[in-house]
């Protein structure tokens, strides 16, 4: 107990000392934001994994208790002015121990991954499409996987400007060193933001690690900004593009609707029919803040007509360069086919991550999940009640 309020104290100390070093202001230029930028040409990669350790021996327990946790987040989405891939996987695990005499270990494992494929019609627009979507989950307290592949038809566009963010982020430490005396023109900014999305680029000519790439990369800024950096300016553009993670920023939204196929579910059935509905909705509530809701419904036309769904609300705020605070609303509403109940689960949740270094975060976790409707529980479920918890646990940036 001791260790966990010890790692707190850390963790708040880190948090005031950064929040004292932001209280000097940094300049923010007012004629720019992100819905300045519209490049329907990018990728970004969000990819976490995120581990927890438990070790207690109380008083009556015959032998050490522990429980270990590791999960694994991660997103791709490529974009082009003529399609969109979105690939996605979580996974979760779990191993245990109770401290009862003679207790084994036990473990258990959940994963969702998916590959959804959206071709427009017209390129380069915000209109209609048609999708593919392929979806496969595990439960180990299920025999079966689910798998389900949708076709349909769609409409709207989602743009990332996570390089425009990258952009005004450089700009600002550039101004608040003094290596840039004012903010450049939009249409600067704007390239600026397009050589920042080619970094990937950058890194198959010159070589995957920063110091093979960075200087053409950092070079070909300078030349937008018509000037060469100073030593200092050249350190605060590689803090920025390099050493810092900005979280990503997306504007715009996309519905869909199309049939399915769901070759195997987690009740045994096989070979039906099936709907998908999905809409999604992204906005930067700031250049600090990003805003986005996604929603799916999912049929199955079997003897129950089961069906799913899953909405998940999320609000993303920079409090400073390296503190992010990250919120998760996720409803759960089901309708199983194994027992016919229907099921409701909320879960929300609080993440406090302080960046440790590039690949590191220092995450305190704040958790709530009710679930109610439960008259039968069947395998992987638990009876209806709340469970809370708050834990401190490092993230891995994988990419």
């Amino acid at each position: 107990m001791t260790r966990k309020v010890n790692i707190a104290s850390a963790l708040a100390v880190a948090i005031v000392t950064s929040s004292q070093i932001a209280a000097d202001p940094k300049p923010i230029d007012a004629n720019i934001s992100l819905f300045d930028y519209s490049e329907a040409t990018s990728a970004f990669e969000n990819a976490y994994s995120n581990f927890n350790l438990d070790v207690s021996k109380d008083r009556g327990d015959a032998q050490t208790k522990y429980t270990a946790s590791l999960g694994i987040d991660a997103q791709r989405v490529l974009s082009s002015p003529n399609r969109d891939i979105d690939l996605r996987f979580v996974g979760n695990g779990q191993i245990k121990r109770d401290g009862v005499a003679g207790a084994s270990s036990t473990n258990n494992y959940v994963m969702d991954s998916s590959i959804t494929y959206d071709n427009y019609f017209q390129p380069d627009s915000k209109g209609g499409f048609w999708f593919g979507k392929l979806g496969i989950k595990a439960d180990d307290s299920f025999n079966d996987l689910d798998t389900r592949l949708s076709v349909g038809l769609g409409y709207g566009r989602v743009t990332n400007v996570t390089p425009m963010a990258k952009a005004i982020r450089l700009v600002q430490e550039l101004r608040y060193r003094g290596a840039l005396a004012a903010a450049p023109s939009k249409d600067t900014y704007r390239r600026i933001a397009d050589i920042i999305s080619r970094e990937n680029e950058y890194q198959s000519k010159y070589g995957g690690k920063p110091k093979f790439y960075q200087q053409y990369w950092i070079g070909d800024i300078e030349k937008v900004l018509g000037k060469t950096l100073s030593a200092t300016g050249a350190l605060a553009a590689r803090d920025v593009l390099i050493d810092e993670n900005i979280s990503t920023r997306r504007y715009g939204w996309k519905v869909r609707a199309g049939l399915s196929y769901v070759g195997k579910d987690f009740s045994g059935l096989t070979d039906n029919p099936g709907v998908l509905l999905g809409a999604e909705y992204h906005r930067p509530l700031s250049n600090q803040t990003q805003f986005s809701n996604e929603a799916e419904l999912v049929t199955t036309f079997d003897s129950t007509n089961s069906y799913t769904l899953n909405n998940t609300m999320s609000y993303v705020h920079e409090i400073e360069d390296r503190i992010d605070w990250i919120n998760r609303w996720n409803l759960n509403y089901s309708h199983s086919a194994i027992d016919s109940d229907n099921v409701v689960t909320n879960t929300l949740s609080s993440i406090l991550a302080y960046e440790l270094g590039n690949s590191l975060d220092l995450a305190l976790t704040a958790l709530i999940k009710n679930t109610d409707g439960n008259r039968t529980v069947s395998a992987g479920e638990k009876s209806d009640g709340t469970d809370r918890s708050l834990n401190i646990g490092v993230r891995y940036r994988l990419r």
